[in-house]
């Protein structure tokens, strides 16, 4: 057979470059639409050692670890795979965010800029590539690999491709699915008219591989209207006044004369007739058989037979997103939900498990959930799962569904292979992490790490978040320290990165610092560090974390904020009974080192930055559970800025605020209180 070669498809001796098989637990970060009793329920069901109901998930990470983290749980379960993957060189991970009006403010138009994408994004970019040709189909191939285990024995994949790489594409999916496999090159027409080309005709349509797992493939034919064209066809008329055409009676392939009537008639060379010979009598006796002027036969087919057409491979009946479609996103590279409703009704039925590991805008996800079938769907790009999340959330009847991760066994797998000195694997973890802060280390402490421009920096742990009790820790410590020589602290600043922090910190941790005369400062560690590359080149960059300020209403109850401050709010006109909370972001602030002046000054009122806001009204320590959420709309741009909830019974609960901002990123706030 021959094969296509590429640069890194075997190693230096020979041997075939297997995709990577590192198999991570996944967290939820995120459970959203689940009612209190749905969670509870799912809670019980996990303590008494029984499998949690199904629940769709929507999962941000590098499909290098998401796949092969996958086939645990999912390995030959996957009923339908549709991926639609970078396929031009110069594709990138760039993004639209849009600045909403404030009502305050007198500009009547959104303002709209380009985000560019994250070190972790161009990281996913050179890897795909970042050698041409050769980087790409080793990236192609591992991938494919990987989605033909999850499939089940008659399962379907569809990959979409354009001009660009499809070819090449194409003997990858034959040396991987095995070419007896393939089953169509789908053509779909994704633009209506182009500008003339004065070197090459106009590109006007995208290519979509159907490949089948085996011959027990769930194929179920699609049919669409007729066009006016073929509606013409049927221009003869029978005594009954029914429209109708003559079509032939053979097709390709040898096969022996039929008796026609009186007359026996032989097929044209290398032709077949189509019908066998019962069912040419059956036609010749019911006058469904007529005769042309040189003695050939023709079957009528009738109008009322055929009100539709069955679906070809080449479609030209779905037009793409236009700037007036009630599904657009903004996304870049959305594609119609006709064209996956086409696909998902031809290879899946209800119930069946689809997998989208491009989620992009979340199309796929989107279809699947209104055609009720099951689905995984993840991308690289935190706006996208953000950009899916609310469509989503748009979908009358949305299914309860989970965010997901890889989180810190994602890092700890990064910890094992990035440093080989397993006995000192944590202190020269945080002297790589100090370099790229441009910090000094510091090895005389124990949570006072390092030490840039007079300022004390902690690292925080890969696998834990940066809790209060850290902060308490760090205090201490720097309390003893002062004094103690030239490492000793030479102001009260303190710089505190963390890959994770506690739902409670910033404005809280930032009290108790205070208390103990401390200057702090939260940094999240860019994910962007795992990337060798990233490294090399310069591209890590710290930012700020954001603060929220919420205020709490709540009739008949103590609301506690911090551990030092109680308010008690009351309202003589209510019921006693009356546990009503009502929460109001007040301010929100957000760094401005990632974002353009231009947009800063665009920024009128800190409203603008927040997009998305939710509350888990009963936080149980585990998993941010999304109550209640209110976000921005291309029809809907304005945003509710207070929420309410009444609790059916009294007691303490916490209450945990996520806000997504215009970039993308979120920030929590928590506030404690005690109703009735």
């Amino acid at each position: 057979m021959t094969e296509l070669i590429w640069d890194g498809k075997y190693d230096k001796d020979g041997k075939r470059v297997a995709p990577l098989r590192v198999s991570l637990p996944f967290q939820t970060v995120e459970t959203i639409n689940e009612s209190t009793i749905e969670r509870q329920r799912m809670l019980d069901l996990f303590s008494a050692g029984r499998d949690p109901e199904w629940r769709n998930r929507l999962i941000w990470g590098d499909k290098k670890y998401v796949l092969p983290s996958l086939l645990d749980e999912f390995a030959g379960k996957v009923n339908l795979i549709y991926i639609d993957p970078p396929f031009n060189v110069g594709a990138d991970f760039s993004f639209t965010a849009t600045i909403a009006d404030h009502p305050d403010t007198e500009e009547d138009e959104e303002t709209e800029f380009i985000k560019q994408p994250s070190a972790i994004e161009q990281k996913a970019y050179r890897d795909t590539w970042g050698r041409g040709m050769d980087s790409y189909l080793q990236w192609f191939y591992e991938s494919v690999v990987v989605l033909k285990e999850l499939l089940t024995e008659n399962g379907s994949l569809y990959v979409h491709l354009d001009w660009h790489i499809g070819s090449y594409a194409k003997c990858v999916l034959d040396e991987v699915f095995g070419s007896n496999n393939y089953r169509n090159s789908i053509c779909w027409q994704k633009i209506r008219a182009v500008k003339h080309q004065s070197i090459s005709f106009g590109n006007v349509q995208d290519i979509i591989f159907f490949y089948s797992k085996s011959d027990a493939m769930n194929f179920i034919p699609q049919y669409r209207e007729h066009t006016e064209e073929y509606n013409a066809r049927f221009d003869q008329v029978d005594e009954e006044r029914k429209r109708y055409q003559l079509v032939s009676l053979v097709q390709k392939g040898e096969g022996p004369a039929r008796k026609f009537g009186k007359k026996v008639l032989t097929p044209p060379p290398g032709m077949h007739w189509i019908w066998s010979q019962e069912r040419i009598d059956e036609a010749m006796a019911n006058g469904l058989i007529e005769f042309t002027s040189t003695g050939n036969p023709r079957k009528r087919q009738y109008f009322d037979d055929t009100s539709k057409e069955q679906v070809d491979d080449i479609w030209t009946d779905i037009a793409p997103v236009n700037s007036q479609a009630i599904e657009r996103t903004d996304y870049p590279t959305q594609k119609p939900e006709a064209l996956l409703e086409r696909i998902l009704k031809a290879s899946s039925n209800e119930d069946d498990l689809v997998l989208d590991c491009f989620c992009g805008s979340g199309t796929t996800a989107a279809v699947a959930e209104k055609l009720n079938r099951r689905w995984i769907t993840c991308d690289l790009g935190r706006f996208s799962i953000h950009t899916t999340r609310k469509r989503l959330l748009a979908i009358e009847g949305i299914k309860p569904f989970v965010v997901q991760n890889l989180g810190k066994y994602e890092r700890q797998a990064w910890i094992e292979t990035q440093f080989e000195d397993k006995k000192n694997a944590q202190k020269k973890y945080r002297e790589f992490i100090l370099d790229l802060y441009h910090a000094r280390p510091l090895n005389q402490y124990t949570w006072l790490h390092g030490v840039r421009g007079g300022r004390m920096v902690h690292v925080g742990s890969v696998d834990a978040p940066v809790t209060t009790g850290d902060l308490a820790n760090i205090a201490a410590e720097f309390k003893k320290a002062i004094g103690t020589g030239k490492d000793a602290p030479k102001s009260n600043g303190v710089d505190i990165l963390g890959w994770d922090f506690a739902f409670e910190m910033n404005e809280v941790a930032k009290q108790q610092a205070a208390q103990a005369n401390l200057d702090v400062r939260f940094f999240p560690i860019p994910r962007d560090v795992m990337d060798k590359r990233a490294v090399e080149q310069g591209d890590i960059k710290f930012f700020e974390l954001a603060a929220l300020k919420v205020d709490v209403i709540a009739r008949n109850a103590a609301t506690k904020q911090s551990p030092d401050k109680v308010e008690i709010a009351s309202d003589k006109d209510r019921p006693r009974n009356d546990k009503t909370v009502t929460l109001t972001l007040k301010d929100f602030v957000i760094p401005p080192d990632d974002v353009p002046e231009e947009v800063q000054k665009a920024i009128k009122h800190w409203s603008q930055w927040v997009d998305y806001w939710a509350v888990d009204w009963d936080f149980k320590g585990d998993t941010f559970h999304n109550q209640w959420q209110t976000y921005r709309t291309r029809k809907e741009p304005d945003l509710k800025l207070s929420a309410q909830h009444n609790y059916e019974k009294a007691g303490e609960y916490m209450i945990v605020v996520k806000v997504i901002d215009i970039l993308g990123n979120d920030t929590t706030k928590t506030v404690k209180i005690k109703v009735g």
